[in-house]
Parts: C-alpha cells; structure tokens; sequence
C-alpha cells in the first residue's frame, strides 16, 4: 500500500482526464486532485515533477506517470500495490 494517496493532476475539459478519473471513480481508487487550469503554482509543480505540461498526470510516492491514458494506469497503480477488480 503506498503511504500516499494518488495526486492526479488534471486540466477541466481534457477529455483524458476525464477518462482517468472516471475509470479510478469505477475501480474505488481513493486520490486526490489538483486543477491545473485553476491553480498557476500547481501547474508550475506539476511541470517540475514530470518534465512536461500535460495532463493527466498521475503521483505516488514520488513516481511520476505523465501525459498517459487509462490503458497505462492498471499497471502504474498496480506497482504501487492498489489493486481492483
């Protein structure tokens, strides 16, 4: 189990992350989320921790899945030890 939730950061209107959040609501995952349309410092912090300014952007732990689509979060989620049906 990850100490920390899931931080995933999103951009309002992006239809992939609309996708990423809709398929962690399915699956129960708990995370929390942060707008980067909304918040300038967030989007500055979510540029320095991936390298990059797109979204969605997936943290835990320190381990950073940028610009990725939901075929991608199973896998990531599973090497963090959150595991679904």
């Amino acid at each position: 189990m990850p100490n920390e939730r899931p931080l995933l950061y999103i951009k309002n209107g992006c239809p992939w992350c609309e996708e990423a959040e809709e398929f962690l609501k399915e699956h129960g995952v708990t995370y929390d989320v942060v707008d980067v349309r909304s918040d300038a410092a967030a989007f500055r912090a979510m540029q320095e921790i991936s390298g990059q300014t797109k979204a969605p952007t997936m943290v835990i732990d320190g381990d950073v899945l940028a610009d990725f689509g939901v075929e991608e979060l199973e896998p990531y989620l599973s090497r963090h030890g959150i595991w679904f049906d």
